[in-house]
C-alpha cells in the first residue's frame, strides 16, 4: 500500500512539476483529437527498468491511451532494441514523455548497475541492498530498480527498521544504552520493526552479542577483510551480518567471501550514468 501511495505521489509531482499550467507547445501545434504513435527506443546496452513505470504514467495521465510492451522489467536489451509502443492522445503522450523518459533512464542504469554487481558474487549467498542515499522524491523508483537488477531493498525510510549507527550511538552514550531505549521505544508504541546496529571495531561487536536476542543485524561498517572474516566467525549465527562501507566492483567478491549476510551499496543509486532511450514518433 505505501509504495502504491508513494508511486502515485511521484507522478504527481513530476507532472505538475513539468507541466504546470500547461504544454504549451503541444497545446499550439498539436491538435486535441490528433491520436499519434510513439516507441521507445533503446539506444545502450543493459538491462532495461521502468517498463511497468511507464505504463502507470501514461495511464494516469490519459487512461485511453495503449501500451504494448515488447519486454519486460529486467530484460537485457541491446541498441536498437525497441522497448514499448503506445499509441493514443499526441497531446497526452507528449505530456508524457519526460517523466516517462527520465524515470526509465534512470532506472535502467541503476538496474544495470545492480546486476553487474550481482554477477560479481553469484558464487556466494551474500545479498546486495541498498542504502537510503538515492535522490530525493524518487527513492520508489531507484529502490524498484535496485530489485529489478536483482539486488534486495534495505529500509525505505526512517519509519520501518530502527539501525542504530555511530551518530546515535555517541549522542545516547553508547551501544547498550541506545540498544535498551530502542527496545522500550519499540515496546511503547507497539513497533514491528528490526533493530540493526552499527560496529565499527570487534570491541563493539562483542558488546553488541550481548544483545543479541534484541539486535536482528549487526552492520560491519569499514571493516576491512580480515577485520570482517574476524566479526563473522565472532558472530556465527547470533545475527544476521551486513558489510558496507566504500565496498568497490575490485573488493565485494572478497567481502561476500567472508560469509556476510548482505553488503549494503549506496553507489547503486547515487553514482550511475543513465541509460541511453528515446521515445519517438512514427
Amino acid at each position: 500500500m505505501r509504495f502504491r501511495e508513494d508511486l502515485k505521489l511521484v507522478i504527481e509531482n513530476a507532472l505538475q512539476e513539468d507541466i504546470g499550467s500547461g504544454d504549451y507547445t503541444s497545446l499550439a501545434c498539436v491538435p486535441e483529437q490528433h491520436i499519434g504513435k510513439a516507441k521507445l527506443i533503446v539506444k545502450d546496452t543493459g538491462i532495461i527498468a521502468g517498463i511497468e513505470f511507464a505504463k502507470e504514467v501514461f495511464s494516469y495521465i490519459d487512461p485511453s491511451i495503449i501500451f504494448n510492451p515488447l519486454c519486460k522489467d529486467g530484460d537485457e536489451v541491446n541498441y536498437g532494441d525497441i522497448a514499448f509502443y503506445v499509441s493514443g492522445s499526441s497531446q497526452k503522450i507528449l505530456q508524457a514523455e519526460r517523466l516517462v523518459l527520465n524515470a526509465m533512464q534512470r532506472m535502467s542504469a541503476i538496474a544495470t548497475k545492480t546486476a553487474s554487481y550481482m554477477f560479481l558474487i553469484n558464487s556466494t549467498n551474500t545479498q546486495i541492498i541498498d542504502t537510503r542515499k538515492t535522490t530525493p522524491g524518487i527513492r520508489v523508483l531507484e529502490k524498484w530498480a535496485v530489485r529489478i537488477g536483482g539486488g534486495e531493498n534495505h529500509r525505505f525510510g526512517l519509519y520501518d527498521m530502527m539501525m542504530l549507527k555511530d551518530n546515535h550511538i555517541d549522542f545516547c552514550g553508547g551501544i547498550t544504552k541506545a540498544v535498551k531505549k530502542a527496545v522500550a521505544y519499540k515496546d511503547k508504541n507497539n513497533l514491528q520493526v528490526d533493530i540493526i546496529v552499527e560496529a565499527r571495531d570487534h570491541k563493539e561487536v562483542a558488546e553488541i552479542l550481548q544483545l543479541n536476542t534484541y539486535v536482528r543485524r549487526i552492520l560491519l561498517d569499514n571493516f576491512t577483510i580480515e577485520e570482517t572474516l574476524k566479526a563473522v566467525d565472532l558472530i556465527g549465527t547470533l545475527c544476521e551480518t551486513e558489510s558496507s562501507g566504500n565496498i568497490t566492483e575490485k573488493t565485494i567478491l572478497q567481502y561476500a567471501n567472508c560469509g556476510v549476510n548482505y553488503i549494503s551499496v549506496g553507489a547503486l543509486t547515487h553514482s550511475v550514468y543513465n541509460m541511453d532511450l528515446s521515445l519517438k514518433a512514427f
